[in-house]
């Protein structure tokens, strides 16, 4: 399962954590301006906006899991099992399958306006990019300065959820997680107060206590939950590593630790990694499980007038800075 979330002070933050139980060894991804995106049915994108983000390259197609192009918008392709729902071929329509999506959307649009526009004309077809990847069960939440939106292809058709927290988890539909937040809208970062009883003296017996009912458990409902919360309430300074640092904050306030979800046969889903990309500027900062140290790259150090792909590998293992 995951978590994906945008974030905004001076400049404006997309990333996620990706909650799975294994690995197809994904590398940092840049795709330059004039990589040849060919599609299933939709005509080829020869030109289009450059991107950066962690893909599984396979047959030198970039499988992205999360991307930012350089115009700053942001996407990201999260588990959706049992709702997801793609169709036949329609004419008359723009035939995209669901891991054509990402680069679809980020190579055409600057915008959620635009995003929205290219998303009325969108039928997501049932397709495999190959016998051994299947069509992958995903929603998406697309995010850019001007707001975020999340898409989901049901049986019922394609819905487009404006996003006003800019956050998406997995299961249930994202309606539901939007009417969910009710039950907790007495939650509060201040401390509570007392209306249990006015004719007894109640008082705070430690700090935190006016987010009491808070979920913690790391069921998708759960970590929307605590992941807005965490978010909307969330406070920083101005510099580039301070959003940096809280954006990781954020995003660890629901990640998965090992042991904690047991899916059998010795596999446990784990936050393989989390991301945090400055929109703004093109930089690519991740974290991985065993490896905490924040890495980063930057695409525009990159020739972004290209026509190959671009990539660097995950640095997995624990960087420690020994003082002595």
């Amino acid at each position: 399962m995951c978590t994906a979330a945008a974030f905004q002070n001076q400049d404006f933050y997309f990333g996620r954590n990706l909650d799975l139980d294994y690995s197809y060894h994904e590398e940092i991804t840049i795709t330059p301006r004039n990589y040849p995106f060919r599609f299933r049915y939709a005509e080829t994108l020869s030109q289009h906006y450059a991107m950066i983000g962690m893909a599984y390259v396979a047959d030198d197609y970039p499988l992205y899991y999360e991307a930012t192009n350089e115009a700053g918008l942001s996407m990201a392709g999260l588990n959706f099992p049992g709702n997801a729902d793609y169709k036949s071929f329609r004419e008359g329509m723009d035939n995209i399958a669901s891991f054509e999506l990402i680069p679809w959307i980020l190579g055409q649009c600057a915008t959620i306006l635009r995003a929205k526009e290219l998303l009325s004309r969108l039928n997501p077809v049932s397709l495999a990019f190959s016998e051994a990847l299947p069509p992958a069960s995903l929603h998406w939440i697309i995010s850019g300065r001007d707001g975020s939106i999340t898409v989901e292809s049901v049986k019922e058709g394609l819905k487009v959820y404006d996003n006003p927290i800019g956050l998406l988890t997995n299961n249930p539909p994202f309606d539901y997680h939007m009417t969910n937040l009710s039950n907790y809208m007495a939650l509060s970062a201040n401390p509570p107060i007392n209306n249990f009883c006015h004719n007894l003296t109640l008082e705070p017996y430690c700090r935190g206590m006016g987010a009491m009912g808070l979920p913690g458990d790391l069921s998708s409902a759960s970590r929307f939950v605590k992941a807005a919360f965490t978010l909307l309430n969330s406070r920083c300074g101005t510099s580039e590593a301070e959003n940096v640092s809280q954006f990781f904050h954020i995003l660890k306030s629901v990640e998965q630790q090992r042991g904690c979800v047991d899916i059998g046969d010795g596999l446990y889903e784990v936050t393989i990694y989390s991301c945090c990309c400055n929109a703004d500027k093109g930089i690519y900062y991740y974290t991985t499980y065993d490896n905490s140290q924040i890495t980063a790259v930057d695409m525009n150090k990159e020739h972004l007038d290209g026509r190959d792909l671009i990539s660097y590998p995950v640095l997995w293992e624990q960087n420690i800075l020994w003082q002595n």
